[in-house]
């Protein structure tokens, strides 16, 4: 918003953009004249999607590669060039498929999965956090429900997940001028979602396009800092948006989530269950009003 007030045309980075919601959200920026500079571990994929898009008139700098090389991460960022308004944190890894209990999780299936959905993306936040400031921009982390519920199967995945929704979360106190929200796309029709469920008919979950206006409904809102359901995101423009799912009733997201101070208040981690009742953060709670723990977990996003 700040680039278009200047006359100066925006600069959007995007990782896994060569399916699922990163090429859905990549083609709706396109169609607002941005700059987009995108990423995927396939280039002939990734080139597909950029020849798509530059016959349409947008400007599209493709740099194909693995987010966990450091080289292909400063490929990106010299890209980017001195100014940032959006990094979509889009790229993830499902991990082993079928999805393994943790009792038998390959630790160095684990350490691949946490190396591309938490440290990757930092690393890459850290090379354009310079832009991102001159910008005044945003990070957009793409989550999943499996980072709040306890999802048999999906505990690689989602811890990976709710990590990444901490470092956003701690990242938007530490950065008040920008913006940082991490959310929960919910279930999709994807290639992930696809791996998640091996042999299982996932045609009835909505195209990642039907996302879409979720995610730039909360660009275009400028709400605080924080985690964010698109479910809750979708509906008429002139419906109230909701706060952050992990801010209290009066709590500014961009100060300090509810969380951390309910658990200062009912003391040590250590404590008994019932002390420790009031520390949950609001998130699984909304996963519960969804249905129960069994159900699929939403956001396998590609």
């Amino acid at each position: 918003a700040v680039a278009e007030q200047c006359g100066v045309m925006p600069t959007a980075l995007i990782t896994g953009a060569s399916r699922g919601l990163g090429r859905a959200l990549a083609d709706s920026l396109a169609g607002e004249r941005w700059r987009l500079v995108l990423d995927a571990r396939t280039a002939a994929d990734l080139d597909a999607v950029a020849a798509h898009l530059i016959a349409r008139g947008t400007d599209v700098v493709a740099v194909a590669g693995d987010v966990t090389d450091p080289g292909h991460r400063r490929d990106l960022a010299a890209a980017v060039g001195d100014r940032l308004d959006l990094l979509v944190l889009n790229a993830s890894c499902l991990g082993t498929s079928p999805l393994p209990p943790l009792g038998g999780y390959d630790l160095d299936a684990l350490r691949r999965v946490l190396e591309t959905n938490t440290v990757a993306p930092l690393a890459l936040t850290q090379l354009v956090l310079s832009g991102l400031r001159a910008a005044a921009g945003t990070v957009l982390a793409i989550s999943s429900d499996a980072a709040v519920a306890a999802y048999p199967g999906w505990g690689g995945y989602g811890a990976s997940k709710a990590a990444l929704d901490q470092l956003a979360n701690v990242l938007g106190a530490e950065e008040p001028g920008l913006r940082v929200y991490a959310v929960d796309p919910g279930d999709m029709r994807t290639r992930m979602h696809a791996e998640a469920f091996p042999g299982e008919d996932i045609s009835d979950r909505p195209e990642p396009e039907t996302v879409v206006p979720a995610l730039r409904r909360l660009l275009a809102a400028d709400l605080p800092s924080g985690r964010y359901i698109a479910a809750e995101l979708a509906g008429p423009a002139d419906s109230e948006l909701p706060r952050p799912a992990d801010a209290g009733p009066a709590t500014p997201a961009s100060v300090q989530p509810a969380g951390p101070t309910e658990v200062e208040r009912t003391g040590p981690v250590g404590a008994g269950p019932a002390a420790r009742a009031t520390a949950e953060p609001a998130g699984p709670t909304e996963v519960e009003r969804a249905g129960p723990a069994e159900a699929r977990p939403a956001g396998a996003t590609a």
